[in-house]
């Protein structure tokens, strides 16, 4: 089972634009789409799909849209009340797959509720293969909380997917607290080694970096370029993804469905080089799909994903 956990979830609402965005103007949406969101849910939604047993934890009350979106979607999941509603982020996605996202700040959580949680995932953490702590925090919660977690949860495989200061601050404790697998794009990469985001998305300099933070602790670092595919570093070594050709319709859960399917391949058996493979294959297959919508195996095509193991090592 794939536990996740999401503390700052939201009702995704994806607008598709008739032309491109302009600044003033008044537009006209082809069409509205709603769905449950959050990185965490995300990652739960992409599991399901594929037919692996997932439960998403977050904060929400009963009867509220994102729960009853959830059991609609099949989701199974566990709610730890809730002070507020849940946010709701907007994507304006153009027809050349361009997305300009606008995130509503979230509800806040007291120091209760964020033990609730965290009690919560340390039950379902007894059954589980992963936990997996994905997205921003609520305003107001100490950004050094996925390090406590992580702490907490010693002795089950743990993913982080986050950014900004969540990311840094776990960065200062990766000598007590490294996750199993972390997850960064190019410019969280950058947040954590210091370097240019456009240079890291140079795969030799990916994996130099995501080497670096190997040596520092991580168990193993999934670095996603965008188009121009991923990096995967463990202490075995490094290898390179390039991403199939796809018309891209919008980037929104495109990370989340990459981490969902490294761990998928994981449950499976695969060996680095093939969990890569998946992770870029339901990359591409949800950058493939319209506003929010997320892949299912039938959308991925992994033997369209080129995996490269790099020899000799990127010098670090």
């Amino acid at each position: 089972m794939i536990v996740t956990l999401t503390a700052n979830p939201s009702i995704d609402r994806t607008v598709t634009l008739s032309e491109p965005l302009r600044r003033g103007a008044v537009h006209r949406a082809t069409t509205v789409s709603t769905h449950p969101g959050g990185k965490g849910v995300n990652v739960s939604r992409v599991v399901a799909a594929a037919g692996a047993a997932t439960v998403a934890v977050l904060p929400g009350n009963a009867g509220d849209p994102l729960p009853r979106a959830l059991t609609d979607a099949g989701i199974d999941h566990r709610l730890v009340p809730s002070d507020g509603p849940v946010r709701v982020n907007l994507t304006l996605a153009e027809l050349d797959g361009t997305t300009t996202k606008i995130n509503e700040p979230g509800a806040t959580l007291d120091a209760e509720r964020l033990d609730e949680l965290a009690a919560t995932l340390e039950t379902l953490a007894g059954t589980a293969e992963w936990v997996v702590l994905s997205g921003s925090l609520p305003p107001g919660v100490d950004p050094a909380w996925y390090v406590s977690l992580v702490r907490r949860l010693r002795g089950t495989r743990v993913a982080v997917d986050t950014s900004d200061a969540p990311l840094r601050a776990m960065a200062g404790e990766f000598d007590r607290a490294a996750p199993d697998l972390l997850k960064p794009n190019a410019e969280e990469l950058a947040q954590l080694t210091g370097g240019d985001p456009h240079a890291l998305e140079d795969p030799a300099a990916a994996a130099r970096a995501a080497l670096a933070l190997v040596s520092r602790g991580v168990g193993a670092v999934l670095a996603t370029l965008g188009g121009a595919g991923a990096v995967l570093a463990d202490a075995h070594g490094a290898w390179y993804a390039t991403a199939p050709a796809i018309t891209p319709r919008s980037t929104v859960g495109a990370g989340d469905s990459a981490l969902a399917g490294y761990l998928l391949a994981d449950l499976a058996g695969a060996g680095p080089a093939d969990r890569l493979r998946h992770a870029v294959a339901y990359g591409s297959a949800a950058a493939a799909l319209p506003g929010t919508e997320l892949p299912a195996p039938r959308h991925t095509d992994p033997g369209a994903v080129s995996v490269t193991a790099l020899h000799p090592l990127p010098h670090l």
